[in-house]
């Protein structure tokens, strides 16, 4: 290392370069060896072997818990140098590819979802299940809709299911109730702001499998709608459907769901502008008469920062990637289970 220095002060680049590799055949977890060797590359233009050099630095750095300030401060120069360096190949990767992925629209998406995590400008989420995991399912944070084939059905009704969630608003009852009801002596959590509160309320035509028969006797065109989708009929547990209502500048919190072998179906019918949904490293606007599905077991969350409701038409259907045996299999299991408590 002091070879190494002493070539450095001479401006002897070769020299430098031939001590610190026998510096680091002795020990190559040496992290000054590392960073003088990642700055070399660095000032000799050596940009891609600079960018590997100083994102061992980066993680050799990351992974010590109480940081000298030269090791903070390599710290700090490394990330900013890999900003940098990914910035300029995203810019380039989107000057050559940007076309050709506009053109794929949704087939190109995993795709995209590849690159900007590899660039550090997305995290890709994992499923997080409160309940039944079924293994081996694609983690994906909203499903293809050619999965989904019945939603153009659905959609086109869209305009009636509209007017029939309005006049349940317009005349208020008990059928519309808060979304968030927890249990008297819960800790404080993040659910406590919205606990019993109407900020994020709900009117239910299905819950847990059971119809809301006064609710469903008022809404016959979202009724008849949703027949045309593959329900997960599942005795006491589902299938569900409700409409939401988000009032303005409420926010619904980062969470997941119960299990991944339903997909939720969201059917925007009240989207004032400033409305977005996230679910994983994906926001999306919802669109009046646009449904969409999506994997609630990947964290998701909802914004309305109108100053007027958002209203939805959500729903639970079977996950696509379940085979009929698969869906048969799990509703004998909820009745096996069930029946022993």
């Amino acid at each position: 290392m002091n070879l190494a220095a002493a070539h450095r002060l001479l401006g002897d680049d070769a020299g430098e370069a031939d001590a610190l590799e026998r510096a680091l055949s002795l020990d190559r977890l040496h992290f000054m060896a590392n960073l003088r060797m990642a700055e070399l590359d660095q000032r000799c233009g050596r940009t891609a072997k600079a960018a590997q050099g100083w994102s061992g630095v980066v993680q050799m750095a990351l992974s010590m818990q109480d940081r000298p300030p030269g090791v903070a401060d390599a710290l700090r120069r490394g990330q900013a140098f890999l900003a940098q360096h990914n910035d300029r190949l995203a810019r380039a990767l989107d000057e050559a590819l940007g076309a050709e992925l506009a053109r794929l629209g949704t087939a190109g998406r995993r795709f995209g979802a590849c690159v900007d995590h590899l660039l550090g400008r997305r995290a890709i989420y994992k499923n997080e299940c409160h309940g039944i995991y079924f293994p081996f399912l694609p983690a994906d944070e909203f499903f293809d809709r050619q999965h989904f084939p019945w939603l153009d059905q659905i959609e086109a009704r869209t305009d009636a299911i509209r007017a029939e969630a309005l006049a349940l608003l317009r005349d208020g009852g008990e059928a519309i109730r808060p979304y968030v009801r927890q249990d008297p002596g819960t800790p404080q959590n993040k659910w406590s702001a919205l606990d019993h509160s109407l900020a994020w309320s709900a009117c239910f035509l299905w819950e847990y499998g059971e119809p809301n028969e006064a609710v469903c006797a008022r809404c016959p065109e979202t009724v008849a709608a949703l027949e045309a989708a593959p329900r997960n009929r599942i005795p006491g547990k589902a299938p569900s459907a409700f409409f939401s209502i988000l009032a303005p500048k409420a926010h619904i919190p980062p969470h997941t769901g119960v299990t991944n072998t339903r997909a939720i179906v969201h059917l925007p019918l009240v989207v004032p502008s400033g409305c977005r949904f996230r679910v994983g490293g994906e926001t999306r606007e919802w669109r009046e008469g646009e449904a969409f599905a999506f994997d609630d077991t990947i964290e998701h969350e909802a914004w309305n920062d109108s100053a007027e409701p958002r209203i939805v038409l959500i729903f639970d259907v079977w996950n696509p990637h379940l085979t009929i045996e698969e869906q048969g299999l799990l509703q004998s299991f909820y009745e096996i289970s069930d029946a022993r408590g």
